[in-house]
């Protein structure tokens, strides 16, 4: 380490960290305390860190100490992570999905993976601003708006490049190294859209593969949490971490061993060329010229890894229309669970008092209205035509579908542009996605060489249920081919 702390930390992963804290170059209370200065000096410009823990430091001071009675607990001991803002945490940070009504709302208790990384050694360093109510509030709420904290803006160029997804605060804080990863949360995008944008690595886990218990949700059937980082490895890594059952969340029952699974023993760059992958072209079909030749040049790069390439693979329910109203059920359904179990201080117990908060806040609450929640609220769905809609549309995809697909092709994974509807299905069938940087266009902000307008895409893999293994053996394949993620030149805009 060469040079200044708050410097070194801006792109080092997670295994040098752990390697540079056990050696004694440096003490998990230093690291966190240059993460938290980079946050003072940095995120005034990118608005990506809602609010810090303020018992960070001696988290990390107990951490130090642990590490010299007793040694590490592993990878992520003494690690400065952050969590979105619908994660709950019981100590004295707040949790709001970014509203303005839950502003001064306090968890009793961690959410179950907040709980899983203390396990760890994380350090919880603080919560990211999102997309309010994970952008089911409002249809014209732009991605990375909360009336609580803010516009998320995006490191690789402030106020000139979208930020994508729900999560956008989390990917915008990974990407400025304002922490060693953090946590996002997925209903559909949420965090492979911002990973794509952000030059970063996002997971998508199965859902159930890490519990959702004490997460504010959105969907039963689609909503997971998920790392953003900006290597596979950290990510792998932190996948690891919050994987596990959950008796308070019935789905995590269907994750079984792979609940238990170190996620680092599937880094196998060799993989990529005994795998077949298969390119849905339907999806390719939005890209302007300069995206579309990226996703040529990841085709051209696995194939090169010695990939077999499956082109133009069609894709049955592709187009088959989502009934809004199927996520719109489960939100209101979930929404008043969580909601009725916040303290009687709280302002707000259901969703029609939210509403209601909302409209007598309306000047700090309601700058792009409530649209979405009023419809969700307003919905006379019943639970048969619910469990009707869920079982038409999962029978069909199953039938039709990715599994259906990947037998009939002989498939390991279909390969997506960042930005491609494609992802809305894995996340209505709860599939697994990872992203990975694929290169910089003209439709973003910073080029390697600084001079010319570029900014970052990625690539998706996608697979069926339980099948994150092979996605990151993929991913890290292609990463460690190309090695794509290049940092924003943050000065540029200070």
């Amino acid at each position: 380490m060469n040079m200044p702390l708050k410097e070194w930390v801006a792109e080092a992963d997670i295994m040098s960290l752990q390697s540079a804290m056990e050696s004694g170059r440096i003490s998990s209370e230093e690291l966190t305390a240059a993460y938290i200065d980079r946050i003072r000096e940095i995120n005034p410009l990118i608005n990506a860190v809602l609010e810090l823990n303020p018992d960070a430091i001696t988290i990390a001071r107990s951490l130090d100490a642990e590490r010299k009675e007793r040694g590490s607990r592993g990878k992520l001991h003494g690690i400065p992570i952050l969590l979105k803002d619908n994660i709950d945490t019981g100590d004295r940070m707040h949790t709001s999905a970014g509203s303005v009504a839950l502003a001064n709302s306090r968890a009793a208790e961690d959410a179950h993976i907040a709980a899983r990384l203390r396990a760890a050694g994380a350090v919880l360093l603080g919560k990211t601003n999102m997309t309010e109510w994970s952008n089911f509030m409002s249809s014209r709420m732009p991605a990375g708006y909360s009336s609580r904290g803010g516009q998320v803006l995006n490191p690789y160029g402030p106020g000139e490049m979208f930020v994508s997804g729900s999560s956008s605060g989390s990917a915008a804080a990974v990407a400025a190294s304002l922490a060693a990863a953090a946590i996002g949360t997925e209903t559909a995008g949420s965090i492979v859209g911002p990973a794509a944008q952000h030059a970063l690595v996002g997971i998508k886990p199965t859902v159930g593969l890490a519990s959702r218990s004490g997460i504010i949700p959105i969907s039963y059937n689609q909503d997971t949490p998920g790392p953003l980082a900006r290597t596979v490895e950290d990510a792998a890594i932190l996948l690891g971490a919050i994987a596990g059952r959950d008796e308070r969340d019935a789905l995590t029952a269907a994750g079984g061993e792979a609940a238990g699974l170190d996620y680092t023993e599937f880094l196998d760059s060799s993989y990529v060329a005994q795998a077949r992958i298969g390119i849905p072209r339907p999806y390719y079909e939005h890209l302007d010229e300069e995206r579309l030749a990226i996703m040529e040049d990841a085709i051209a790069v696995l194939r090169r890894e010695g990939a077999t390439i499956v082109d133009h693979i069609p894709l049955p329910v592709e187009y088959s229309n989502w009934n809004q109203g199927v996520v719109g059920y489960e939100f209101k359904e979930g929404i008043n669970a969580y909601l009725s179990r916040l303290d009687e201080s709280s302002p707000v117990h259901s969703l029609t008092e939210l509403i209601a908060y909302h409209r007598d806040h309306s000047e700090q609450a309601l700058a792009y209205g409530q649209d979405t929640l009023e419809e969700s609220d307003a919905a006379e769905m019943t639970k048969e035509q619910y469990d009707l809609e869920q079982a038409t549309y999962k029978e069909r995809a199953r039938r039709e579908g990715i599994e259906h697909l990947m037998r009939q092709e002989g498939l390991d994974a279909l390969l997506l542009p960042g930005d491609a509807d494609g992802k809305y299905m894995a996340a209505r069938m709860g599939y697994p996605l990872v992203c990975v940087p694929a290169g910089y266009s003209k439709n973003g902000i910073i080029d390697p060489d600084g001079d010319s307008t570029k900014g970052p895409f990625g690539v998706i893999f996608s697979g069926p249920a339980l099948s994150e293994p092979t996605l990151i053996k993929l991913a890290y394949g292609f990463e460690q081919a190309t090695r794509h993620r290049i940092p924003p030149k943050l000065q540029k805009w200070m």
